[in-house]
């Protein structure tokens, strides 16, 4: 995990910034959720990821309940990493970063399409209004305090 960084500050996204902020962190995540990948050697061949790199993200991430590690044969003593729902609960995030990336770094085309296995329709990450179910996307949203305002 990143050193504690944002000290003193009340903000959720700089909390989860030092639980996956770090170089490699979401590209792992990406190919847990999307692609099913468990096995330490198949992130590593996927990504090319340096060992001790890979190695400690993964520790990072079973510390921080995304991930829990499971034996995954009898006569070997190795283990996979299994997303727990906490992790998997970072799927939109990844398909709203990776549509922000499409939009605005990729000039050749998004190099991948998170697709509707049912239909065969593009995923995108929306923002949207619990009351109305409006749609937002500019400055209609604006902030308030919340429950863990005040520490």
């Amino acid at each position: 995990m990143m050193g504690r960084t944002y000290e003193g500050l009340n903000c959720s996204a700089a909390r989860a910034l030092e639980v996956v902020g770090e170089r490699w962190s979401l590209v792992i995540i990406r190919e847990a959720i999307f692609s099913r990948v468990t096995r330490f050697n198949d992130f590593q061949r996927r990504l090319g990821v340096a060992s001790n790199i890979l190695k400690n993200r993964l520790d990072n991430f079973v510390a921080a309940g995304l991930m829990e590690p499971r034996p995954y044969s009898q006569s070997e003593r190795t283990h996979e990493y299994v997303l727990t729902d906490k992790g998997r609960d970072l799927r939109p995030v990844l398909v709203a970063l990776t549509g922000w990336g499409d939009r605005w770094v990729a000039p050749e085309g998004p190099p991948v399409i998170y697709t509707h296995s049912e239909c065969g329709g593009d995923i995108t990450q929306v923002s949207q209004c619990t009351k109305c179910q409006e749609e937002h996307r500019d400055l209609d949203i604006v902030t308030r305090p919340g429950p863990g305002a005040t520490r």
